[in-house]
């Protein structure tokens, strides 16, 4: 868990904009954040499994 005041300011409009940063919304990670599902790659994984993300299904081979 990141902590309140990383994702506080993570929300706040940057001084330049080249420094806004995205963070999960779930958990507040900041690595290996996936823009397509808006998540980190921690909570998309979990909630893939449950089967809560629309369009996305195991793979099998």
């Amino acid at each position: 868990m990141a902590k309140l005041c990383l994702r506080v300011k993570a929300q706040q409009k940057p001084k330049f904009k080249v420094r806004g940063y995205n963070r999960c919304p779930l958990c507040g990670r900041s690595r290996a954040y996936l823009r397509r599902y808006g998540m980190c790659r921690l909570c998309f994984r979990s909630l893939a499994s449950k089967g809560q993300v629309p369009g996305v299904t195991k793979a099998s081979w």
